[in-house]
C-alpha cells in the first residue's frame, strides 16, 4: 500500500509562496509514492484540529507548510495523539527557524524533494502549561516582536518586517523581574529576556546556542541580565557570530524541567505566537515526535 500524507498549509505564510507552488509540490510528493491530500488552514484552532484529525485518521506523514507559527500549531495537534504521524516541514514562512535548524532548504520545491528522501530523526518537544512548542519559548519585551508584526507586513517585507519592529522596540526596552528555578540552577532578579530553546536557531540568528541539539532531552536556557541599550546592541552583534554566549551579561544552562515566574505581568512567546503569561512550568518530552530532516 502507498503511504498517505496530509499537507496542512497556511496560504498567507511568508510571501504566499504556497499558492504558487502547491501543484508542483503535490506532484513531487505523488511521484515519490505518497498519496497526498491537502488542508488549507483558516486559523490557529483550525490548524490544530486538522493535525489532530490527521493523526486520528492514521496518516503516515503530516506536512506543515508555513512559518514557525503554523508548525507550532501542527505540533500542538500531533503531540496530543497517542499514535503520531511523522512530521514534515515546508518552510513557507518568514523566519523558518525550525526548518533551518533541520537543514531544510528555503526553496519550497527543493525542500519538497528533500522530504521525499524520507530521512527520519527523533525530535524533542517542549511543553509549557499544557501547550507545546517545538523550537523556542521566551519572555521579555524583545520576544513580543514576532506576534506584534502584522501578517500583511510580513507578507510584503519578509524578515525585514521583524528587524523594523525590533528597531521600533529599542526605545521601549526595559528589564523585567524573573525567578527561574531548575534542579541545579536558580536565578532571581532583573533580566531583559529569557529564552528556552530546543534548537540553536531563533529569529534568523543561526547560533544563539551553538551546541544545542534537538534530540538530547534537554532545553537550552539563555537569560540576558539587566543591560543598557548599548549592551543589548553589542550582544545582538555578538549573537550574529555566536559569541554572545561568553558575555558576562548572559547566563546559559540546560535543564529538562524548569519554572519561570515574575512579580509583574509578563507575556509568554511560544514559537513566535502568544502563549499566555507567566508563571509557567517548562518540560521537555524527549523524542516525542519523528521528523523528516
Amino acid at each position: 500500500m502507498r503511504k498517505r500524507a496530509r499537507l496542512i498549509y497556511n496560504p498567507s505564510s511568508g510571501k504566499e509562496a504556497m499558492r504558487q507552488h502547491l501543484p508542483e509540490i503535490l506532484d513531487i510528493l505523488e511521484l515519490a509514492g505518497l498519496e497526498t491530500s491537502c488542508h488549507m488552514t483558516k486559523g490557529s484552532e483550525d490548524t490544530i484540529q486538522a493535525a489532530m484529525q490527521a493523526a486520528e485518521d492514521r496518516f503516515d506523514y503530516v506536512i506543515a507548510a508555513g512559518g514557525d507559527g503554523t508548525v507550532n500549531e501542527v505540533v500542538n495537534g500531533l503531540a496530543q495523539a497517542e499514535k503520531r504521524p511523522v512530521l514534515g516541514i515546508l518552510p513557507a514562512g518568514t523566519s523558518n527557524d525550525l526548518a533551518g535548524a533541520l537543514g531544510l532548504p528555503r526553496d519550497l520545491l527543493e525542500a519538497a524533494h528533500q522530504l521525499t528522501r524520507f530521512q527520519i530523526r527523533p525530535l524533542d518537544v517542549g511543553q509549557a502549561n499544557g501547550q507545546f512548542f517545538i523550537n523556542i519559548a521566551g519572555c521579555g519585551r524583545l520576544t513580543e516582536i514576532t506576534y506584534e508584526v502584522p501578517s500583511k507586513l510580513k507578507t510584503a517585507l519578509g524578515q525585514l518586517a521583524y528587524y523594523m519592529k525590533g528597531l521600533e522596540k529599542i526605545p521601549q526596552l526595559r528589564d523585567i523581574h524573573l525567578e527561574v528555578e531548575a534542579e541545579n540552577f536558580g536565578f532571581s532578579g532583573k533580566a531583559m529576556l529569557c529564552l528556552i530553546m530546543n534548537s540553536r536557531r531563533v529569529g534568523g540568528f543561526e547560533n544563539l546556542v551553538p551546541d544545542a541539539k534537538m534530540d538530547d532531552g534537554l532545553l537550552d536556557v539563555i537569560i540576558v541580565k539587566q543591560s543598557t541599550i548599548p549592551d543589548i546592541i553589542r550582544l545582538a552583534t555578538q549573537a550574529l557570530r555566536g559569541e554572545h554566549i561568553h558575555s558576562n551579561r548572559v547566563i546559559h544552562f540546560q535543564a529538562d524541567r524548569l519554572t519561570v515566574r515574575s512579580r509583574e505581568h509578563v507575556d509568554l512567546n511560544l514559537d513566535g505566537e502568544h502563549g499566555g503569561t507567566l508563571p509557567a512550568e517548562f518540560v521537555v518530552l524527549r523524542h516525542h515526535l519523528q521528523v523528516l530532516a
